[in-house]
């Protein structure tokens, strides 16, 4: 009987199967955007067992429990990691449809050579058999990217880190690179004025550097995001409801970070126009360093009060907000443009109503030096699945040039989460596969291969600036095919 994930899963037709298997499924990884802890990296983590590796901070799946009846203790709480585990076990043969059924197999697939559906009565061997292939060095941190020929990670971090462990590994002679991203976030958060303050004089301690003023602030964003640069990093980072786009003067802004920085409360307006300039100043600052500006736009995040005050952020209870985004998006995007400062940038939708609306701002901003300079992001979070993948690619093809674009990311902090690519290159595959077989697309692989292979791994390394590294060959086979592993 075929295992439910096969050579072919996903690739319904002959052209996909052929496509994928001779184009997609042999390229390299650049996963340019992730939430990997740097430590965990640099110190080679090993993990004691399944639970620590698949399930220890995974909101995807806390939601998909809660929503089967599991107690917060199996989920977020006290529960030993076996029982953690099997209440997972439990929840997966509730989630037919779900992506979550797709990922679960095919990482236990492609991570440990598992067939087996999981399940509570097939979750004792499960647990074994991944608890003791994790104890070898290929399921290492470091070995899972040299595993699945990972050739770049892009960290998310905050400008206040100390970056040690990205030293650590930028002297490692690791064969892959792992680089910082900017991710200024707490820097816009002039409204929560306690916890703002905090943030400053971490910053300022950072940047070694007195921020008594407005312009002592932008120096010191200034000088982290230039030791940000010494280590590698290509891109800052941005996640926002909407663009901000409340333009003012400097002596405005001057007196809003005095007001902040005394620790009275700033009005809602003040705040957006604070932020504003914030982001300009992170765009020009990307712009002159040829970095790449990625504005993650739409979520809504900690709807629920009771839940945040109890577990904090990014525990499950965010959901896609319905902003209205193109106005702000366009004036943001603008200002900077009228300065020749628009850097390169990649716009991440979440709400799919709005695909159209990112699919067409790009072409308002193309400069023609720059291939694809402004990209409508690939499907992240609650768009990272089939369909949303297919609505992202669609609406690309159908308003932009589908062959710029960038690819995928995992957007995960999770180590297990690089089959996310092998399921976008097979649904892409399966797209064009289709296309072919219905007359829409020629049936040439000199036109095809290409076209997949930038959309896999090359674009994006071009992108980035990340010309050091190493390409593959058209007959790459370096990386052992993912759909014969063993365990």
């Amino acid at each position: 009987m075929k295992p439910f994930i096969h050579d072919d899963f996903l690739l319904t037709t002959r052209t996909a199967r052929r496509l994928y298997h001779k184009f997609a499924e042999a390229e390299p990884i650049l996963d340019f955007h992730c939430h990997l802890p740097p430590r965990d990296l640099a110190e080679n983590r090993r993990f004691a067992n399944l639970f620590e590796i698949w399930l220890e901070g995974d909101h995807y799946k806390w939601r998909a429990m809660r929503s089967n009846g599991v107690d917060e203790r199996y989920c977020t709480g006290d529960a030993t990691p076996y029982e953690k585990f099997l209440a997972w076990a439990r929840t997966v043969p509730q989630t037919l449809r779900n992506p979550l059924y797709h990922w679960t197999h095919l990482e236990l697939k492609r991570y440990f050579g598992i067939n087996l559906l999981l399940s509570e009565e097939t979750a004792p061997i499960i647990w074994e058999r991944a608890n003791a292939r994790l104890a070898t060095p290929q399921l290492t941190a470091q070995g899972i990217l040299c595993r699945f020929n990972v050739r770049l990670v892009g960290t998310t971090d905050d400008p206040t880190d100390d970056l040690r462990h990205h030293a650590k590994l930028a002297q490692a002679g690791l064969p892959f690179k792992v680089v910082p991203t900017f991710r200024p976030d707490k820097a816009l958060q002039i409204h929560q004025t306690e916890a703002w303050n905090a943030w400053v004089d971490k910053l300022a301690a950072a940047a070694d550097v007195e921020i008594a003023s407005w312009d002592d602030f932008l120096e010191a964003l200034s000088r982290r995001h230039e030791a940000f640069a010494r280590l590698g990093a290509r891109a800052s980072d941005h996640g926002l409801e909407t663009a901000f786009a409340t333009f003012t003067t400097e002596a405005r802004l001057r007196a809003i970070f005095r007001k902040a920085r005394a620790g009275k409360p700033v009005t809602p307006e003040e705040r957006d126009a604070f932020a504003t300039h914030v982001m300009l100043h992170v765009g020009r600052l990307n712009a002159a360093k040829g970095w790449v500006m990625q504005l993650h736009l739409g979520a809504m995040r900690n709807n629920n009060t009771r839940r945040f005050q109890q577990l904090g952020p990014d525990t499950g209870f965010d959901s896609i907000g319905d902003f209205p985004q193109a106005r702000n998006l366009a004036a943001f995007l603008d200002r900077l443009d009228q300065e020749d400062a628009l850097p390169r940038t990649i716009l991440y939708n979440l709400n799919p109503a709005d695909n159209y609306v990112f699919g067409t701002m790009l072409g308002n901003f193309m400069d023609g030096r720059v291939p694809g300079k402004i990209q409508f992001g690939p499907a992240w979070w609650f768009l990272d699945q089939k369909e949303g993948m297919e609505w992202q690619l669609n609406a690309l093809s159908n308003l932009g040039l589908l062959s710029r674009f960038v690819g995928m990311v995992t957007d995960s902090r999770s180590f297990m989460s690089y089959p996310r690519h092998e399921y976008y290159r097979r649904v892409l595959c399966n797209l064009l596969g289709r296309d072919v077989e219905n007359g829409e697309l020629p049936n040439d692989d000199a036109l095809l291969g290409p076209l997949i292979r930038n959309l896999c791994y090359r674009n994006a390394r071009s992108y980035f600036g990340f010309d050091d590294l190493p390409d593959s060959a058209p007959n790459d086979t370096t990386r052992p095919k993912p759909s014969r592993v063993r365990g």
